[in-house]
C-alpha cells in the first residue's frame, strides 16, 4: 500500500476514517467544513503562489513549501485536531529527508484563530511514524474498525457515513 499524509492525518483522527478512504470511500467532496477549510487556505495567503509552490512528493501534497528555507507551510482551518495536522507536518518532513532534503522543518497555521506552530522532525518522531506506517496497513487490510462515537465525529465528512441507520 502507497502512504501518503492524509492517511498519517486520517491514522490519528480515527481509523475508521482512514479505512475507509484507504479503500476508496471518500467523503470529502460532499463536505462543507472540507471545503470551508480549502477555500481558507486557496485565499488566506494569496501572495504565497508567487512566492512559494504547492510541492508533490510521494503522492502528498504540501500547502506551500519554501525552498530557500526548507519550510512546509500548512494551512489549516481549526486547531481542533492538532496532533493530526502536527504528524501530517511531520510526514512531509519525512518525505523530504527521504528525498535528500535534510533540515526541513514546517509551520502549521490556523489564519482563523491567528495561530502558528513549529513543527520539527526528530528521530523518535521517524521511529513513530514507521510504526504508524506498519499499522495503516493492518488497519487498511481488515476489516472496516467500529465507530468511535466522539466529539470530532459531528464535523466529520463521513458523518452521515458512519451513522446512517437502516429502517
Amino acid at each position: 500500500m502507497h502512504i501518503i499524509a492524509t492517511h498519517i492525518n486520517y491514522f490519528h483522527l480515527c481509523h475508521r476514517k482512514l479505512w475507509l478512504f484507504a479503500n476508496g470511500i471518500t467523503m470529502e467532496h460532499t463536505s462543507d467544513t472540507v471545503y470551508e477549510g480549502k477555500l481558507i487556505g486557496e485565499t488566506t495567503y494569496p501572495q504565497r503562489a508567487e512566492k512559494y509552490t504547492e510541492l508533490e512528493i510521494g503522492g502528498s501534497k504540501i500547502d506551500f513549501y519554501d525552498a530557500k528555507s526548507k519550510v512546509v507551510h500548512e494551512i489549516k482551518k481549526s486547531n481542533k485536531a492538532e496532533e493530526a495536522h502536527e504528524w501530517q507536518v511531520k510526514y512531509y518532513l519525512l518525505l523530504l529527508k527521504k528525498n535528500g532534503i535534510e533540515g526541513a522543518t514546517g509551520i502549521l497555521e490556523y489564519p482563523r484563530l491567528r495561530e502558528t506552530k513549529e513543527v520539527v522532525l526528530t528521530d523518535s518522531d521517524e521511529s513513530h511514524l514507521n510504526a504508524v506506517i506498519n499499522e495503516i496497513a493492518n488497519i487498511v487490510d481488515h476489516v472496516c474498525p467500529p465507530v468511535i462515537h466522539a466529539k470530532i465525529c459531528k464535523g466529520c465528512s463521513y458523518y452521515d457515513f458512519c451513522y446512517a441507520t437502516e429502517p
